[in-house]
């Protein structure tokens, strides 16, 4: 595809820029929020958007398929959403010529390569659980058969903040399956004049695919082989300790407002994070500024605030902010 990987970087750099472009025909500002979704999807992770109501994330997932030229399904998730749902289920056919019955598998809408789980926090656990052998495993399981998902394969999942009624928080085994946690929030004033003149105008933007499959699997393999010197590395693993109540390493000035810290998932996402963030900017090796640069998104959803902390209006943001 590429000569070299030097090369190869190089093209992912350009990409990035056409795609953040692209995006931007359809999708005014929220450039944090696109530039996350970008390095998640190069470094094979999943990504959970908090944000109310009405800020285009469903919009922007669709409209990222589209550009990369990926399948796209989208599932609503309620409270009478079961498993079955979500991975597929087997129905019982009768062979017209033998008569014979037979069962039939219908594949369900994770089967694609962007999926998007709708407010994921108003469906039951067991719902739930259905999609973390999907994000993790990469294949799902029926009938005692294993099914394998086509690559590549990235979920996004949204959250609504403000109501919390009537819903099923996220156990912490699936929290940790995302790499990161994105916050979107709300447009400037020039940025909500421009979305109501261009969304009520009439015009509907033509979208250029800027990416194959192909390309895709091949730039998430090159982020896994950018190099990363010690330091970085030393850095991101030390970073995740600070939050760990209970060792040597906690750092002094949050003792109290953590019930729980960070695994070594979040330190394995600091550093993939950071190459591909690199390679993105167009550096060929990432150094700490990178790794601070997506510290919060990664920590944010691993980090359990304690009771007084919540009491006293400390969010898991402040948090990580102190020991940055």
């Amino acid at each position: 595809m590429y000569r070299n990987e030097v090369e190869a970087a190089d093209a992912l750099s350009a990409k990035y820029k056409a795609l953040k472009k692209e995006i931007s025909k359809v999708i005014i500002g929220q450039d944090d929020v696109v530039d996350k979704l970008l390095v998640a999807l190069f470094c094979k992770g999943h990504v959970l958007l908090v944000g109310v109501p009405g800020l285009a994330k469903t919009l922007l997932i669709s409209t990222l398929a589209k550009v990369l030229d990926l399948d796209f399904n989208r599932i609503q998730f309620t409270p009478d959403l079961m498993p079955s749902d979500i991975v597929g289920t087997e129905i019982l056919e009768i062979d017209e010529e033998t008569n014979r019955k037979y069962f039939k598998f219908i594949q369900g809408p994770v089967f694609c390569n962007v999926l998007l789980a709708d407010e994921i926090n108003r469906t039951p656990p067991k719902t739930q659980a259905a999609l973390l052998e999907a994000m993790q495993e990469k294949n799902v399981t029926i009938a005692g058969k294993n099914m394998k998902l086509d690559e590549p394969f990235f979920v996004l999942a949204t959250q609504n903040p403000i109501e919390q009624e009537g819903t099923y928080p996220l156990p912490e085994a699936q929290l940790d399956r995302f790499m990161f946690n994105i916050k979107v929030g709300y447009p400037s004033i020039e940025e909500e004049i421009d979305i109501v003149k261009r969304t009520t105008s009439g015009a509907t933007p033509k979208l250029e695919k800027l990416m194959t499959r192909e390309e895709i699997v091949y730039f998430q393999e090159l982020v896994r082989k950018v190099p990363v010197p010690d330091a970085v590395v030393e850095y991101a693993v030390k970073l995740v300790n600070k939050t760990r109540v209970g060792t040597p390493h906690i750092f002094a000035g949050i003792k109290d407002m953590i019930t729980w810290g960070a695994g070594p998932r979040a330190s394995q996402n600091l550093i993939l994070g950071a190459k591909a963030v690199a390679l993105l900017k167009g550096k060929y090796s990432p150094d700490i500024a990178e790794v601070k640069e997506i510290a919060t998104s990664v920590l944010r959803h691993r980090i359990v605030p304690s009771f007084t902390a919540e009491a006293d209006g400390i969010s898991a943001d402040d948090i990580i902010n102190k020991i940055l």
